[in-house]
């Protein structure tokens, strides 16, 4: 048996710990939310380091990836600094492997690759797979970065135009004091806000905490792209008429876990005490037919 656990700043609420067989092996799979307690998570991964098979860092990045260039992020590569032996997985493998598939492999249950006038992606930063897939099934991609993260009011429209201005952008996000590279929280915010960024838009695709906290209270015809969502959430989206969800990762006993959390089930399940890359990634997909979940509301 198998051991993965995903240590969060996010909230303890969302936290879950489920049994999953991948083929003949049992892995348990956990996810501990430390409330934003920076200290709790420090002294979480030092207690479990080569305790546990894998660590999923969540809250956080640990690195972004933009093109073949991996930026550190270097407060919360600090907040990992105790670890030795266990590998940690801040989930941008499977950003750029199961999030980059993510239509693909939903076909089967889709029924046909969908299409939309326009997306909006809140935050792209850490997704920039998933904008890849976006973009390929919208006419018009519309980024929140500078918006939602920044606080600047300019929209950026199309990858191309996106990742001139995160290039641009990313040596200094390197240097940001935690606090402003972290994302978690229990969703329980919500101030209306970038109203006619999700309007206009028919396809919402991005971490599902920046949604919870912006988006209008009427959902009707919205398709949801995101990462993870507990039971509350798909609830909370059904009131408000949104059409359909798809969650990028599988659903286990309710529950979708963060890309952090799965890619550190996947490293435990490989068994070779090292992150995987994205061709051992995509072949673990492949093999142990990892899909997405779509929810019709």
């Amino acid at each position: 048996m198998k051991h993965a656990v995903g240590i969060s700043l996010g909230s303890s609420k969302r936290d879950k710990r489920v049994e999953v067989k991948f083929k003949d092996e049992t892995v348990i799979i956990e996810r501990i939310g430390t409330d934003g307690n920076v200290e709790k998570a420090r002294q979480l991964y030092r207690e479990m380091d080569g305790k546990v098979d894998a660590f999923g860092v969540g809250g956080v990045d640990l690195y972004i990836r933009l093109g073949e260039r991996e930026y550190p992020l270097y407060a919360a590569l600090k907040l990992v600094e105790d670890v030795k032996v266990t590998p940690l997985c801040d989930g941008r493998g499977l950003k750029h492997t199961l999030e980059r598939r993510v239509f693909e492999l939903a076909r089967p249950e889709l029924g046909k690759t969908p299409a939309f006038e326009q997306a909006f992606i809140p935050v792209a930063l850490d997704r920039v797979g998933l904008a890849g897939s976006t973009e390929e099934v919208s006419k018009r991609v519309l980024y929140g970065d500078l918006m939602v993260g920044l606080g600047i009011p300019l929209p950026i429209y199309g990858l191309k135009n996106y990742l001139r201005v995160a290039k641009i952008l990313m040596p200094f996000v390197s240097r940001f004091p935690l606090s402003m590279i972290f994302y978690g929280s229990d969703g329980a915010e919500h101030e209306p806000k970038y109203t006619a960024a999700f309007e206009k838009s028919d396809l919402w695709a991005g971490d599902f905490l920046f949604m919870r906290k912006y988006m209008p209270k009427d959902l009707r015809g919205k398709t949801i792209l995101t990462n993870t969502t507990t039971a509350e959430n798909l609830e909370l989206l059904r009131e408000r008429g949104a059409k359909l969800v798809i969650t990028t990762t599988p659903r286990y006993d309710g529950r979708s876990f963060g890309t952090n959390t799965l890619e550190a089930a996947l490293t435990a399940y490989a068994a070779k005490n090292r992150r995987l890359s994205d061709a051992e990634l995509n072949e673990l997909i492949d093999a142990l037919d990892l899909k997405p979940t779509v929810t019709r509301l």
